[in-house]
């Protein structure tokens, strides 16, 4: 049986897993706030994309990423497999994707945000246990049931309560109250998942195969960083209810106006038109001859 240390670096991993899991709930429930608001089917769409990120990508999977930095197995060196490390990705960002989708169509019903709870909070689940299946090393894992089941039910309800914050949560100190709250679930389901696992090593020892996580760590890093950094600037560019007010009000004091305004004729600065005959109809063209000229 192999030592398992889950905090190999001390606080610095689950600190920095806990403030991941924060930014990305933050920054998710605020684009979950613009999927309400959005005019048309296509900023829905965006905006949808964008929360599936915020929350999938940086809040769930980053987060798990940051924590499995300070994983280490007494006895053996720990090595990932990329393709099932990039499917993780892709399950945390679509489940939460297809839990927005399903909250956020229509009017909020508690049979929609339960449907939507179990496949994300399934999709969560799945993440974490995908991410763990990816690990290469010199033994076997096993997991203690009741402490999977636990982690799932622990997915379950902190996905239907950050999909139910996401659809009615909207003033900022209801968001940073919301990210706080989801951050301790997020990491409370990682950890749970975390104890259920042993890991018995082989009496031969092998070169596992897969990349070192010293090799995953600057594109992650990398992403996360251009991905919040794109999420920020998202949100910054994207006019707000008050900048949207404010314009509607402008525009109707313009139509007002040039409704109200009458018709002016075009500007005559040297006064030629009080002069010129030539304008008006009927008006015979100018001659030369003298008409008062004896005949």
């Amino acid at each position: 049986m192999g030592e398992i240390n889950h905090f190999e670096y001390g606080w610095i991993t689950p600190a920095l897993s806990y403030a991941l899991s924060v930014l990305g709930s933050a920054l998710g429930l605020v684009c979950a706030g613009r999927i309400r608001t959005a005019t048309g089917a296509g900023q829905r769409v965006w905006w949808g994309l964008l929360a599936a990120w915020a929350l999938g990508g940086t809040a769930i999977w980053a987060m798990h990423f940051m924590a499995m930095l300070g994983f280490a197995v007494s006895g053996t060196r720990i090595r990932y497999d990329v393709p099932l490390t990039a499917a993780s990705t892709a399950i945390a960002v679509a489940a939460v994707g297809i839990g927005l989708a399903i909250v956020g169509t229509g009017r909020l019903t508690g049979v929609r945000l339960l449907a939507g709870g179990f496949f994300t909070g399934a999709g969560v689940a799945a993440m974490h246990y995908t991410g763990m299946a990816a690990m290469r090393l010199d033994g076997s894992l096993g997991y203690d049931r009741l402490r999977v089941a636990l982690s799932v039910v622990i997915a379950l309800v902190a996905a239907t309560v950050a999909l139910w914050l996401a659809m009615t949560v909207r003033r900022a100190l209801a968001i940073i109250a919301s990210a706080l709250v989801m951050g301790i679930a997020v990491n409370g389901m990682h950890f749970t998942g975390m104890s259920a696992l042993s890991v018995h090593l082989h009496e031969g020892r092998g070169a596992a195969t897969g990349t070192e996580v010293s090799g995953l760590l600057v594109p992650i890093v990398l992403a996360v960083v251009f991905g919040v950094v794109g999420l920020v600037y998202a949100l910054l560019a994207a006019p707000s209810d008050d900048d949207r007010a404010g314009a509607a009000y402008v525009a109707a004091r313009l139509d007002g106006a040039s409704a109200a305004a009458p018709a002016e004729p075009a500007p005559d600065p040297v006064g030629l038109r009080s002069r010129s005959t030539l304008a008006q109809p009927g008006t015979p063209f100018p001659s030369r001859r003298r008409t008062d000229r004896p005949s």
